[in-house]
């Protein structure tokens, strides 16, 4: 049962996987409000420059996806994950994560859509074909990027990524998504 009407609109908007821009009126105001912060996050220091590294190392696409694919056929954590959970830059979004009881799960991804670190073991490897990326990287121009609200079974609640770029001297040189929890941002916010 869903207890918000807000997040009930959501559920029937995010299903059209629209962006951001495009159902910002019908995100709860709670949620617009935590936007500029999550942009700010995007010009975050130890992020950019964790991003700037990784881009640097010039990994072809081909060899990103081979990581992509043998990081989905792993049944556990590998220590290829772990130093993704455990780097400056993952150690920065467990700091900004633990900020508020709302943020589920922040990973960065480099110009590519590869993770440069993450809070939470991700699904795959790269995101690069996927909206979350590809929306809020923009070709390097940025924007902001409304996943679709979705219910997570372990958190017993309904949860959706707010992907931002990694702005670097006016360009977005990677991304930044952070899952939020609807219900408790809900009951946090006045």
């Amino acid at each position: 049962m869903i207890r918000h009407r807000p997040i009930a609109r959501l559920l029937l908007l995010s299903a059209l996987t629209l962006s951001f821009s495009a159902i910002a009126e019908e995100l709860p105001e709670s949620a617009q409000r935590i936007v500029p912060q999550l942009q700010e996050w995007g010009t975050n220091p130890i992020l950019v420059e964790a991003v700037r590294e990784q881009n640097a190392l010039g990994r072809s696409l081909e060899d990103v996806q081979r990581l992509d694919v043998e990081w989905m056929a792993a049944s556990s954590v590998t220590p290829f994950m772990q130093t993704l959970m455990d780097n400056a830059p993952a150690r920065e979004l467990k700091r900004l994560e633990q900020t508020k009881p709302y943020f589920l799960e922040l990973f960065l991804m480099d110009g590519q859509g590869a993770n440069v670190a993450m809070t939470n073991k991700t699904s795959d490897y790269w995101q690069g074909d996927e909206d979350k990326f590809v929306e809020s990287f923009k070709q390097g121009q940025g924007a902001v990027h409304l996943g679709a609200v979705e219910f997570d079974s372990s958190a017993q609640a309904y949860l959706v990524q707010i992907s931002v770029p990694v702005m670097d001297e006016g360009r977005a040189i990677g991304a930044l998504t952070v899952g939020i929890d609807l219900d408790r941002l809900e009951q946090e916010t006045p």
